[in-house]
């Protein structure tokens, strides 16, 4: 299960998080993987001064409604493909 943390603290929130949400949450069911990615609201992720922090694994990124569905390609959909093949290796 990969989890995304979507900042809505109040920088983020005027930067656009919720635009953010709602495209993740579109995604998500678009490419119908609602039960390999959980999606989360966190509060300050440290990281306001480019684009909504949104965090997945250890890593935060700086995403806007522009880039979103780059962001979810290849920082997602990127870590559930590797994580099928791992599960078919072991």
């Amino acid at each position: 299960m990969i989890t995304i943390n979507v900042c809505v603290g109040s920088a983020c929130h005027l930067k656009g998080s919720y635009k953010v949400i709602e495209a993740l949450e579109r995604l998500i069911e678009g490419y119908e993987v609602k039960d390999k990615v959980e999606l989360k609201g966190a509060f300050c992720l440290g990281n306001c001064t480019e684009g909504v922090s949104v965090k997945v694994d250890d890593n935060i990124f700086s995403v806007n409604e522009n880039n979103v569905e780059n962001f979810f390609e290849e920082q997602v959909l990127w870590r559930i493909k590797n994580e099928s093949h791992e599960f078919f290796r072991s």
